[in-house]
């Protein structure tokens, strides 16, 4: 019989396992600042992808956060009511949106944006400066790779 809290050695030899749990961890202090703003973190990924590319059309904005464009609709109207993004139609494709973000929205990433990093070195804590760092650098590795391979590019395609 395990421990209360003993997690099965099985799962913790999965590395799948372990970043999705630690994961956890490293959401919860950020979506209690966005539950004050009354957002998620898929609202954060949205607000977050428009300050760093700018404009972007609802497929593009779908395609860099891994999200299904039906998830993304809603979650594009949530903000949209709220002020923080605008939706029009793309000029040159009338069949395609473009999503901006609002000044309003703008002020608030700037705002959320201290406590999304302050959430992650909470959350890292345990390493040092050079192991976060390395962690990073790792994981974004294995995910420019895996996104490759989403957008059916191969390995020596990828030059993380």
């Amino acid at each position: 019989m395990a421990d209360a809290g003993t997690r099965p050695p099985s799962l913790l030899a999965l590395a799948s396992y372990l970043a999705s749990q630690a994961a956890k961890y490293g959401y919860r202090q950020l979506e209690a600042v966005l539950a004050e703003h009354h957002l998620l973190l898929g609202h954060h990924a949205v607000l977050a992808a428009l300050d760093d590319f700018g404009p972007l059309s609802q497929q593009q904005l779908a395609d860099s956060l891994d999200f299904d464009k039906s998830h993304l609709v809603g979650r594009i109207d949530h903000l949209e009511e709220r002020d923080l993004v605008t939706r029009t139609r793309d000029r040159v494709d009338r069949r395609r949106h473009q999503v901006a973000l609002t000044p309003v929205g703008k002020a608030l990433v700037d705002k959320l944006r201290p406590a999304a990093q302050e959430s992650q070195r909470q959350f890292l804590s345990a390493l040092s400066a050079t192991e976060r760092e390395t962690l990073i650098s790792l994981l974004q590795r294995v995910l420019a790779v895996n996104d490759a391979v989403r957008h059916g590019l191969g390995n020596d395609d990828v030059h993380p």
